[in-house]
């Protein structure tokens, strides 16, 4: 059927939400299909590498929504935010531990040979596809920094 798998557990996800009349839900899910729709109409494909970067930018665009809405006093807006953040983040892998990020770096590290902050690129390159979706990158980068630095 298709080759992005992403996008199929999104859209039988999508048909529950209507059979349970969840509309809240259901909301969330066709925004996040719209977008990889978006993103496949512009780049003529999309693989679930790129629908999982797509769901994780969605994703933290919701938590620093969550974060201004509060400071400005908007906790219903927030609590909405945070319902759309916990509806996407059900479609991303399970997210990876402290020690597990740590051990990822270490490993990027050893194996490219980086010394010092000019090498973060390449280590943050050897990173991202294991950690995608399944880490902040910006926490990451703090730690890959701390290390090189």
């Amino acid at each position: 059927m298709s080759d992005c798998i992403v996008r199929d557990q999104l859209t039988d996800a999508m048909k529950d939400a209507m059979r349970n009349r969840d509309k809240p839900r259901l909301g969330t899910i066709r925004l996040a299909l719209a977008e990889l729709k978006r993103i496949e109409v512009d780049e003529k494909s999309l693989d679930d590498q790129r629908a999982l970067a797509v769901l994780d930018k969605m994703v933290k665009q919701r938590r620093d929504a969550i974060v201004q809405f509060q400071s400005a006093g908007r906790t219903d807006l927030a609590d909405q935010e945070q319902l759309e953040l916990e509806v996407l983040a059900e479609f991303l892998p399970t997210p990876l531990s402290e020690a597990e990020i740590v051990e990822l770096v270490e490993l990027a590290i050893s194996s490219t040979g980086a010394s010092g902050m000019a090498d973060m690129g390449k280590v943050m390159a050897k990173i991202k596809p294991q950690a995608q979706g399944r880490a902040d990158m910006s926490a990451i980068s703090q730690i890959i920094k701390s290390r090189l630095g």
